[in-house]
């Protein structure tokens, strides 16, 4: 796609900090760290939504992934990591190209998840809504 910046900086169109990369996969630096050593995984090829692209290569951004995260922690000292992946403007994506955040993480780092739990009416409720994500499966 010839206006997604994840696309321009995988084709070398616009600079970014490289920590791995390989003919399929991708990952830089977010220049909007939550934490200092946040990094993107990105498929090269632009896919979006998370429906869209092929479950070996979902699978790959997520083993690589998990190899930044213990780089996180290995090499920043990290005493945790957080993996996410946002995917529609609902969910608070900001980019429309499939992408994997890798944020280490460290005790009394100061970042606090707006996470405001919710809760079912009962579990009627619960049971009918997993029924109907089930027979969409």
């Amino acid at each position: 796609m010839s206006e997604c910046i994840f696309c321009k900086i995988a084709a070398k169109e616009i600079p970014a900090t490289v920590v791995f990369e390989d003919e399929e996969v991708l990952v830089f630096m977010d220049i909007g760290p939550i934490m200092k050593g946040h990094a993107l995984v990105i498929p090269k090829k632009h896919y979006d939504p998370v429906t869209e692209i092929p479950d070996e290569l979902l699978a790959k951004l997520h083993i690589t992934a998990k190899k930044i995260a213990k780089a996180q922690l290995n090499g920043l000292g990290a005493d945790g990591v957080n993996i996410m992946q946002n995917n529609g403007k609902a969910s608070g994506q900001e980019v429309p190209h499939l992408h994997v955040h890798v944020i280490p993480r460290f005790d009394g780092d100061g970042h606090h998840w707006n996470w405001n739990a919710k809760s079912y009416n009962d579990f009627d409720e619960m049971s009918e809504l997993a029924d109907r994500i089930r027979h969409s499966v």
